[in-house]
């Protein structure tokens, strides 16, 4: 489905429920004179942002050891491809947040649902010393 880094969504580390993308361009405003209405002019692209929600049932899927590995990646402080199922690259993104939800929990404490939200940003900038190595995403 999505592969960030060499981390894999899949069912056995951690399915996609729903992927949302909301992209903003930035404008400005200018007054005029006389009264008239306001002149825009764009200056450029905003946020690029991807919030991934998915679901964990460790005895059917990945555990929380996926959403541990996903914040090793955050905490790395870089940036990592963004590739999609259809092979396309979507640019280089990092992990702004990961946020979990335990529930159904059996036994001593165990969780049978884990939901989970990824919230990632697009990284524009070039700077090669901000990229993930991919040895630290496996």
């Amino acid at each position: 489905m999505l592969t960030l880094g060499l981390f894999v969504f899949t069912l056995q580390s951690a399915p996609i429920a729903t992927i949302r993308r909301s992209t903003a361009q930035r404008w400005e405003s200018k007054p005029r004179a006389a009264g008239g209405a306001p002149a825009w002019q764009w200056i450029g692209p905003g946020d690029d942002s991807v919030t991934i929600d998915g679901l964990l049932m460790p005895e059917l899927t990945g555990g929380p050891e996926n959403l541990d590995a996903l914040r090793d990646m955050a905490a790395a402080g870089t940036a990592w491809m963004l590739i999609a199922g259809t092979g396309e690259s979507l640019g280089r993104w990092f992990i702004k947040s990961v946020e979990e939800t335990r529930s159904h929990f059996a036994g001593p404490g165990l969780p049978r649902r884990i939901a989970f939200t990824l919230a990632l940003e697009r990284y524009w900038d070039d700077d090669p010393s901000q990229f993930g190595e991919l040895g630290q995403s496996a």
